[in-house]
């Protein structure tokens, strides 16, 4: 069974190149062309196939808002962003909106082709720039991530009261402590989360949990 793809992508030329390599291969066949969003917005839908080759920077919108408002009624449906872009704000926003893949137009049409079948066959395809920004965002992400587990269970549920705006005295009682211990409890969490407020270590602490 060939793989259904639908090419969103504002640059005609490399859209009708798109569709020309995928079309010659035994395994894939393109579905649709799309050259705007909105065209996309309204009837991508409608055909689910099972992979789309989405551009970030259309001419009306964005290709993540496209993906944002189309993901829950495309479950079956992977998508990949083809793009210029290399900007880290442009790729976790197209990561957490639901791309599947991540790929620069610089790319050969190898790769492309590749990359369809991986993600239709379950895989997350980047490329390699892409993919090592994607570990450096994660390496700077552990240390903050060390010094939240660091935290006693104990020291965690006062700073979760903390975050929902109790008062030490309400603390204090919910967990049938004094107003010291809770207050000692606050102390070490600074030091551990390395700040000097209780805004900050609750700020770091919402970070960690999403």
């Amino acid at each position: 069974m060939s793989i259904s793809i639908a090419i969103v992508e504002d640059e005609k030329n490399y859209n009708n190149a798109l569709k020309k390599v995928i079309n010659y291969q035994d395994d894939m066949k393109v579905v649709a062309q799309f050259f705007d969003g909105n065209n996309a917005l309204k009837d991508l839908s409608a055909l689910s196939p099972d992979v789309v080759m989405m551009d970030i920077q259309l001419q009306d919108m964005l290709g993540i808002e496209i993906i944002e408002k189309l993901r829950k009624e495309m479950p079956g449906t992977q998508f990949i962003m083809c793009t210029s872009f290399e900007d880290d704000e442009k790729i976790f926003n197209s990561l957490k909106a639901g791309a599947m893949g991540y790929l620069i137009k610089g790319e050969s049409m190898d790769k492309i082709l590749s990359s369809i079948r991986d993600v239709y066959n379950g895989g997350a395809p980047m490329s390699l720039s892409i993919a090592r920004r994607v570990l450096g965002h994660f390496e700077r992400k552990l240390p903050e991530n060390k010094e939240v587990d660091d935290l006693t269970e104990r020291e965690k549920e006062i700073l979760e009261l903390l975050s929902k705006g109790l008062l030490y005295k309400e603390i204090a009682d919910q967990k049938f402590i004094s107003i010291d211990t809770v207050k000692k409890h606050v102390g070490n969490i600074y030091r551990k989360l390395h700040v000097s407020n209780k805004v900050e270590a609750i700020n770091k602490f919402n970070h960690f949990k999403n």
